[in-house]
């Protein structure tokens, strides 16, 4: 059974909105790019859980520099379509990051409240450089000023899942992203 017959057989409401190929190759090109951002340097890719682990993975596989990996973990959904505006740190990063670079791997900005949190976060520590890769940006959605270094695609301001982006927690699994019809 192909992705797309299962979703028509359990989800009736999705429709592919970025193929898998789409997707990976867009991936690429962003690897790319930071390999040479990046050059002669060895960054600490975080990524935030639960929804970027796919993305900073298939990332990190197309980066030619050496690098490390954590995880941090915000929330602001829990099981609902739209943000609560209140972020969680349910799981901060391990690193040691002062005098590193950091690249902050997202799965989608939207409201940039997470973006903003993040930022934050790192404001008392003293490290060579942040910047924020997300998959996807939101058009439209922006509460707070933000600003990301790398984006995959630009979507308009509608809820989408697959490659880690999720629904109730469920989706996540799916090789392309899907916008609700």
């Amino acid at each position: 059974m192909t992705e797309t017959q299962y979703l028509d057989t359990h989800y009736t409401n999705y429709k592919e909105y970025i193929s898998a190929e789409r997707i990976q190759q867009r991936i690429k090109e962003l690897g790319n790019q930071i390999s040479e951002d990046y050059k002669d340097k060895c960054p600490i890719l975080i990524g935030v859980l639960n929804g970027a682990f796919i993305f900073m993975a298939d990332l990190m596989r197309e980066l030619t520099i050496d690098c490390e990996v954590d995880f941090v973990k915000i929330s602001s959904y829990g099981n609902e379509r739209q943000s609560s505006g209140n972020i969680k740190l349910k799981k901060h990063f391990d690193s040691d990051v002062d005098g590193r670079h950091i690249i902050i791997v997202e799965d989608i900005a939207d409201s940039g409240r997470s973006i903003r949190f993040l930022e934050e976060m790192f404001a008392h520590s003293k490290l060579a450089s942040l910047r924020f890769v997300s998959l996807l940006l939101k058009e439209g959605g922006a509460v707070v000023d933000f600003k990301l270094d790398y984006v995959g695609f630009t979507i308009p301001n509608e809820y989408v899942v697959g490659y880690g982006l999720d629904d109730a927690q469920k989706l996540r699994n799916l090789s392309s992203i899907y916008v609700v019809k």
